[in-house]
């Protein structure tokens, strides 16, 4: 079996999330609709990347749900990707990856965009991983368990 069907069908949802939306381009044209952009002049213009790269990954997003095309909201002959309720459950996955990228990968003094609150103006609190009585969870206090699906606990 090729590592990328491996990957589609593996019992790990980390692998399919991966082998779904994780491919940098993928992430990188989710992050610009978290910030509204929604036209392929736009996305392109905003990544700088080739329209041939950019037409695969926005018809993949288009096929596995994460966007939807729609007609412009302007009026115009354009259309629009339009995040669907899969694609704007990647939120907390951009969060944590930007807020991992912010702490480990940025030396003091060294410039870099901050994600912030639009009602306060101020920076988001840290992701964590939570049990269901609200405790803080490290790897060490989780374990994996198979389960089909609709019957997780």
């Amino acid at each position: 079996m090729a590592k990328q069907e491996a990957l589609r069908t593996s019992e790990c949802p980390v692998a399919r999330t991966l082998e779904s939306i994780g491919e940098r381009w993928c992430l990188m044209i989710i992050r610009e609709a978290f910030d509204d952009v929604r036209r392929f002049s736009e996305f392109q213009k905003n990544l700088g990347l080739a329209k041939n790269i950019l037409a695969a990954r926005l018809k993949h997003l288009v096929d596995i749900g994460v966007f939807e095309i729609c007609p412009a909201s302007d009026g115009s002959a354009y259309k629009e990707y339009i995040l669907t309720e899969r694609g704007r459950a990647v939120f907390p996955i951009v969060v944590a990856m930007r807020q991992w990228g912010e702490r480990y990968l940025f030396e003091k003094g060294e410039i870099h965009s901050v994600l912030l609150d639009k009602h306060n103006g101020k920076p988001l609190l840290p992701l964590n991983v939570c049990s269901t009585q609200g405790e803080r969870l490290d790897p060490a206090d989780c374990y994996r368990e198979r389960v089909v699906t609709g019957d997780e606990k």
